[in-house]
Order: C-alpha cells, then structure tokens, then sequence
C-alpha cells in the first residue's frame, strides 16, 4: 500500500506540476500582451501630448502677437521671458516623464517568480514522499 500511496502522491504531484507550467506559460502571454498594451498606451500619449504642444504653441504665437500689437515698452524683453519659462518648463517636463517611464519594473515580475518558486518546490518534495 505505501507504493501505491508515493505513486498516487507523485502523480499528483506531476499534474499539479503541469499546472503550474501551463499557467506560467499563460502568464507570460498575459504579459507580453500587456506589454503590447503599454506600448499603444505610450503611443496614445505621445500623440496627446504633441497635440498639447501644438495647441500651447499656438497659445503662445497668440500672446506673442498681442505683445507685439499693444505692448509699446517692453514687449521683446516680456516675449523673450515667455519663450525661456514654456522652454525650460516643457524640457523639465518632458525628462521627469522620460525618468518615470524608465523606472517601472517588469510587469508581473514578482508573479512569475513565485510560480517558478512553487514549481521548484514541488519538483523538490518528491523526495520527502519517497522517504519514510
């Protein structure tokens, strides 16, 4: 009887084994899947924000061209301020998001490693069923 007991615990053993690989290889799909995803998500918001740039663009041709319509004194000084605060402010901005992009971990890192530690622990107590 204590045969057939290890064999039915390795067998079981075996098929949750399998189970743990089939879902590992399903998880790394969802992942590359939502890598795709993330890549379109960047897409959309390079877009977006090119959008942005050009409508804040014309925002500032407007204000610029208001200076130079009704401002007598001191509009090129005024209009230079302008330009270098939407300059350095875009450039800042711009870094700081380029930063944040980079920072981000691999996606579902932590998921994939405890399968693999499940996996490597089941792998690891066949041994414990053979013994006494």
């Amino acid at each position: 009887m204590p045969a057939s007991r290890a064999g039915l615990f390795e067998s079981l053993r075996q098929l949750l084994h399998t189970a743990l690989e089939l879902a590992q290889v399903r998880l790394e799909l969802l992942v590359a899947d939502l890598q795709l995803e993330k890549m379109r998500l960047v897409e959309v918001a390079l877009r977006a924000l090119l959008g942005l740039l050009l409508l804040g663009l014309g925002l500032l041709l407007l204000i610029g061209f208001l200076l130079l319509l009704l401002w007598e004194g001191y509009r090129l000084p005024a209009l230079g301020t302008l330009t270098v605060l939407c300059l350095a402010g875009g450039a800042l901005l711009l870094q700081a998001a380029k930063r944040r992009l980079r920072e981000g971990d691999e996606l579902l890192a932590a998921t994939r490693a405890e399968f693999e530690r499940d996996r490597t622990a089941l792998r690891g107590s066949s041994a414990d069923v053979d013994g006494p």
